[in-house]
């Protein structure tokens, strides 16, 4: 089995995350997920870590996000 790619294109992170490489390409602008520019045309490349990181972080504030309307409806 080949090792996975340390760095993604734009397009590789989209399919992983099912969603549209515009989308990726605004979170990437905004800073939410972190890349780096390559290249004399700028091509942006997502580390691997840095997509898990992403998702994790994700997870983390669906989590919490949920705890807390839990919590809303409980004292209601």
């Amino acid at each position: 089995m080949a090792p996975s790619p340390r760095f993604l294109t734009l397009p590789d992170v989209a399919e992983v995350l099912n969603v549209t490489v515009r989308q990726v390409y605004a979170l990437v602008r905004a800073g939410d997920l972190r890349g780096i520019q390559i290249g004399g045309r700028g091509q942006w490349r997502i580390e691997n870590s840095e997509l898990e990181d992403y998702i994790a972080r994700q997870y983390a504030r669906t989590d919490a996000s949920l705890t807390e309307e839990s919590e809303d409806l409980s004292s209601s």
